[in-house]
């Protein structure tokens, strides 16, 4: 079986040989980027399976280099790597494509894990694709679309697959625990906010016309509702 190769880009020799020697241990092939300009050539020649990008680096940041991958039709999954607990900087590189942060300094155990579980998440869906819907929402697995009234609604892949998930539990309350692990394959205790943060674009993309379908149970989780029939 062909060893998952990942990308470590990091403007810091010794986070670069840390996070290098931690991938190997678990089984993965690595290749090293200094910066995000370096890291795009490196992409012409390489195809990594995932990217751990940092995001302050000179000459071009994490920020820019995920924002030219994504303009790039490219959707390696990436994990970025900020040294401040700043929602700021974890918000945008959500916006712009991002599937994980990690917050210096962070575990390594915690890390491989999540990488682990990206990389397993990131597989080709069942062939036994469904049509799923919710009121005005429509979801195709088999085209990979989602729908508003007949109307497609560009979801990146994260937001397609929580999406997926709700509608596949239609009426059921999932807690976040339970989301992190069937979306982002995370099986370990995690503090993350990135369900609510997901849930939030779903909401801003889907949460019109008068449908507001996707519910908070508060203290529990979250839920996908029909819309109740009009009187």
């Amino acid at each position: 079986m062909t060893k998952a190769l990942i990308m470590i880009v990091d403007d810091e020799v010794g986070v670069r040989d840390l996070l290098s020697d931690a991938m190997s241990l678990s089984g993965f092939e690595t290749l090293e980027a200094k910066d995000g300009m370096t890291a795009l050539t490196l992409m012409r020649q390489h195809k990594p399976d995932l990217l751990i990008i940092d995001i302050n680096m000179p000459i071009m940041d994490g920020f820019d280099l995920l924002e030219r991958m994504r303009a790039n039709n490219n959707d390696t999954p990436v994990i970025m790597l900020t040294a401040r607990e700043d929602r700021a900087d974890v918000s945008r590189g959500l916006r712009l494509g991002a599937d994980d942060y990690v917050t210096k300094p962070f575990g390594l155990e915690e890390l491989t894990l999540r990488v682990q579980a990206i990389l397993k998440r990131s597989k080709p869906l069942n062939p036994e694709f469904l049509l799923l819907t919710c009121g005005p929402i429509s979801l195709n697995e088999e085209t990979y679309q989602a729908f508003f009234n007949e109307k497609q609604v560009d979801l990146s892949k994260t937001e397609f697959r929580l999406l997926q998930h709700l509608l596949l539990n239609k009426g059921r309350v999932l807690t976040k625990t339970h989301l992190l692990s069937e979306v982002w394959g995370i099986d370990f205790a995690s503090n993350s906010s990135v369900v609510d943060t997901y849930i939030s674009y779903l909401r801003r993309k889907l949460h019109i016309d008068g449908f507001d379908g996707i519910k908070t149970v508060r203290g529990v989780g979250f839920q996908i509702l029909e819309p109740k029939a009009p009187k």
